[in-house]
């Protein structure tokens, strides 16, 4: 199946009553042994949820009824922050995370997005799927979480501004911009002299339309699934961090269920991850246009000033020392020399 932004919308209503309603199926009258929940951040139209509901109705039929996986989209069950509470205490079973958010738990999993690391999908994937990847699930699985094999896509970022487009690493000092909560964002912005704010993303759009901030940065199908473009005029293609989403287990949870319902589990989340990956890839490819219709500005912007600002501020050997030398050998395998 191939994901477009017309199939999306299209989508959406239906996606919007699978998700709102229990799972419909020939094992609906019989409760699941095994119900979990699934909760994420984005936007039913974001093609997560719509991997993602496929994934569910395919484990619910290749487990013959016994595992149902209920997705709560849009932060329906709270925060980021939140939600990784009840995933470490087993409110609920599966959430998916940006690692720069999960850094707060795991300090490994910042790594994914140093900022100006990766230059293209190629070396993210390359990375991920390899022994970085497996170093980062590793340092997960130290705070009694499950990451599956697969990392999910959020894409690269870019910068978004109500005030100024963002042309250059000087273009940020003083600008009051949106960030996760995360420390590798904080430390990434103030190398630049401006001024972050973390605020979790169910409170985005409410921050830059009273202005809070001035600007914020995601990938463009973040961007225009949550309608970003509707409190912002300029958007700044930078290309500044890569960012993806663990699919993350409570351990307690994953360890109840059978081990032939594991594989079976974990081969559908890493195939839909799979999916995602191409979905974003290609949405995000074709945004600029539409978005632009919208009455977006795009400009463009090379790597240049901002990894020497960030070269210069001690960005990079700050990170290199918190995430030791082996992950930023690892890092630097795939992304060449940084600090």
């Amino acid at each position: 199946m191939t994901i477009t932004r017309r199939n999306l919308l299209a989508g959406a209503g239906a996606g919007a009553i699978a998700m709102a309603a229990p799972l419909r199926s020939a094992w609906a009258q019989s409760k699941a042994e095994f119900s979990y929940k699934y909760a994420n951040n984005l936007p039913l139209t974001h093609p997560m949820n719509i991997r993602a509901k496929e994934m569910a109705d395919a484990i619910l039929a290749e487990t013959n009824g016994r595992v149902e996986i209920r997705i709560f989209p849009s932060s329906q069950l709270g925060s980021d922050t939140d939600m990784l509470s009840q995933v470490r205490n087993g409110g609920v079973e599966f959430f998916t995370l940006s690692g720069l958010i999960l850094a707060t738990l795991v300090p490994a999993s910042s790594i994914t997005g140093i900022g100006f690391a990766f230059k293209d999908y190629n070396e993210v994937w390359k990375a991920l799927d390899g022994d970085l990847g497996a170093h980062v699930r590793k340092e997960i699985g130290k705070a009694n979480l499950v990451a599956m094999d697969k990392i999910w896509d959020n894409g690269f970022r870019q910068i978004t501004s109500s005030t100024k487009p963002i042309q250059t690493a000087d273009d940020l000092k003083g600008f009051k911009i949106r960030v996760p909560v995360s420390p590798l964002w904080t430390s990434m912005f103030k190398a630049f002299d401006s001024a972050p704010a973390s605020i979790n993303f169910n409170e985005v759009y409410s921050a830059l339309q009273t202005k809070i901030v001035d600007g914020q940065e995601n990938p463009l199908a973040i961007i225009d699934t949550a309608k970003l473009n509707e409190v912002q005029k300029y958007c700044s293609i930078t290309n500044h961090m890569w960012d993806g989403f663990w699919f993350l287990a409570n351990k307690r949870a994953w360890e109840k269920l059978p081990e032939n319902l594991r594989s079976i589990v974990a081969k559908n989340i890493n195939a839909a991850g799979m999916k995602e990956r191409a979905d974003v890839e290609s949405m995000n490819a074709g945004l600029q246009k539409g978005l632009t219709e919208k009455g977006m500005v795009f400009n463009n912007t090379t790597p240049d000033s901002f990894r020497d600002r960030l070269r210069q501020g001690g960005f990079y050997s700050e990170w290199k020392g918190k995430l030791g030398d082996e992950a930023w050998t690892m890092l630097e395998r795939y992304s060449g020399k940084l600090a």
